[in-house]
Formats: C-alpha cells, structure tokens, sequence
C-alpha cells in the first residue's frame, strides 16, 4: 500500500435543510388541550454529492481538491468551514456572487431521505471555461464527478470537455446521482453513453438504475454501460451492499449491519471509499489496468463499510480514518461470479 496520489472533485455543495417540529407555544395556564407548536425549525447541513465525496475522501486520508463554485453568502461560508475542517483543497473553488443551492429533505421513517431544490440560478452551475482552465489537474490521478454539475447548464458541457481534457494522464470517475425532482431522468439517459466513453469508473445507486433504466435488471444494465466504454460499473444496493461489473466480471458485496439514523451521504461516502482504497493501492491514474476482480472485492467491501458509518450517524457525516481502523473488517470480501 501507499499514500494516494491526488484526487480531483468537480461538482456542488448543497445546503441540506431538515424540517423538525416548531418551538411549542407558551402555556397560559387555562384548562385545555396541550398548546399547539408554531411554525417548524430547519437544521442545515453541508451536502451536496460532490462536496460529500471531497469531504469523505480528505477523511480517509487521500489529499482532494474540490473544484466548486462557493457562493459567498451564509451557507457558502458554512461550506468553507466543513470542507477544510475535512482537509480538502479549496484551491479550485472560487467565490461566487450567485446564492447556494439548497435541498430540503424529507426523510421517512425508515431514514430514507427525498428532496425537493431550490437551484435556479444559484452558483454551482455558473461555471465558465476560464474558471475551469484556472484549476491545475495534472497532479490528479483521478478526477471524479457527476450529480447535477453534469447535467445542468451553463456548466454542464463544460464540465465534460474537462472530464475529456483530463483522461490522457487520470482516472475518470463520474456518479451521475439522478435528481428527478430537478432534472427530468431522460437528460441522464441521453448524456449516460457519453459519459460513460470517458469514464473508467461509473457509479450508480438502485434508484439511479431504476430512473434511467426501469424494468432493466443491474446486470444487463452494466453490460450496456460497459458497451458504452465504461470499464468498471458500481451499482449500490442500499442495506444489500453492491453489485460491480469489470469488465463483465462480476462481483457481488453484501451490506454491513448497522443501526441506520439516515441514509443521507451513504452513496457518496460509498464513492469515497471505493477511490480512497484504490487509490491507496496504487491503481489509480489510468484506465484501472491493473485492477483484479479480487483487488475490487476488496475495495467494494471497504466502502460499504465506510457508507455504514455514515448511516449510523445524522446527515452527510462521512467517517474518518482512524473510525475505520476501529471497525472491525469484514469477514468476507465478497462473491465473485
């Protein structure tokens, strides 16, 4: 093992907003039902796909730079202060006069959260070439993104001439984290073979397949993506652990137990284990030409444990590396067929 070379983030921070009850209205005294409670309270987390993935890898311990455009206002500066804490690189980040985008989840009693956004004009999408071209990449051995940044204009198709620049000397990886709430799922249909010619990685959830894909099983879904050019396709499979494809080799992890608060981040923090580990193998920096079925075993198995922590705690709180190395491992790294 050694220490990973760089990984490159590309894509947004999201101010996550999670409604609770209201403060309860004084009691006058007078006989009665108890006092109703007034309004709701919001508690704001840093979120975001990308910026999630940024955070879980500088945690883990592999040096990241995030590439995002931080707004200047309250919750870009709430942003800035969670992304260094982390140790990520914020060198690529410029300020931006739009507003943040913001997310309110609605999370179920099972700790599955939806969303609805409030993303028009805000600043993760304004990117322009001349902000892009300011970041140096050529330390990078991977760059990773997706989410909306890929899909949303005017910094969409810029993101992806990036994505082309890079790939003579890095690893790409590319989430596409499907939001139908925001973008319609035929936008991620239609732009996924493209994605998927430039990427070595491609990571998707249950819900990502079933929204560009329904009625397609994950097995013939990845062989699609892989026809596409993608080399290694990881489908997340929530408390049943995942399914990857390299290849057409296929390998299949299961779930780590754990006491879930949410599931908010787990697909993210999943992504960041995955790099982190092939990173810290030295497998990173190409198209993944030295990665065995065994080898992506073992990184699947690590990331769905470190996805697990981040369940078992409240919001996109990916683990550190010494939290790891308190975890015990797991007893098998997966099935290979």
């Amino acid at each position: 093992m050694q220490t990973p070379r760089r990984v490159t983030v590309l894509g947004e921070c999201v101010a996550d907003l999670f409604a609770g009850p209201g403060p309860a209205l004084p009691h006058t005294g007078a006989p009665g039902p108890a006092p109703d409670r007034q309004g709701m309270t919001l508690r704001v987390l840093p979120g975001g796909g990308p910026a999630n993935t940024a955070v879980g890898l500088a945690r883990l311990g592999t040096p990241t730079r995030l590439m995002a455009r931080l707004s200047g206002d309250v919750f870009g500066r709430l942003f800035r202060a969670r992304l260094l804490e982390s140790g990520v690189d914020l060198t690529g980040a410029p300020t931006a006069e739009e507003p943040s985008t913001l997310a309110v989840a609605d999370v179920d009693a099972g700790g599955v959260a939806s969303y609805s956004f409030h993303a028009e004009g805000t600043a993760d999408w304004q990117w322009t070439r001349a902000e892009l071209a300011a970041g140096d990449l050529r330390d990078s051995a991977c760059v990773h993104t997706g989410s909306l940044a890929l899909v949303r204009e005017p910094g969409g198709p810029l993101a992806e001439e990036l994505l082309a620049g890079v790939r003579p000397h890095a690893t790409v990886s590319i989430d596409p984290n499907v939001r139908p709430a925001l973008v319609d799922p035929e936008v991620y249909r239609d732009r996924l073979p493209g994605w998927c010619a430039v990427a070595d990685i491609l990571r998707l959830s249950q819900d990502d397949l079933d929204a560009v894909a329904p009625d397609v099983t994950a097995e013939a879904a990845c062989d699609g993506f892989h026809a596409a050019g993608a080399r290694l396709v990881v489908v997340t499979l929530g408390a049943h652990g995942a399914l990857a494809s390299l290849d057409g080799r296929r390998i299949s992890v299961p779930g780590v137990p754990t006491r879930v608060v949410d599931t908010v981040g787990a697909g993210d923090a999943f992504t960041a284990g995955l790099l982190h580990h092939l990173g810290k193998h030295g497998l990173l920096g190409g198209r993944l030409e030295r990665l065995t079925p065994e080898g992506l075993a073992a990184a699947c198995a690590y990331a769905v444990r470190v996805a697990a922590l981040t369940c078992a705690v409240a919001g996109p709180n990916p683990p550190w590396a010494h939290r790891m190395e308190q975890e015990p491992s797991a007893t098998r790294a997966g099935s290979l067929s």
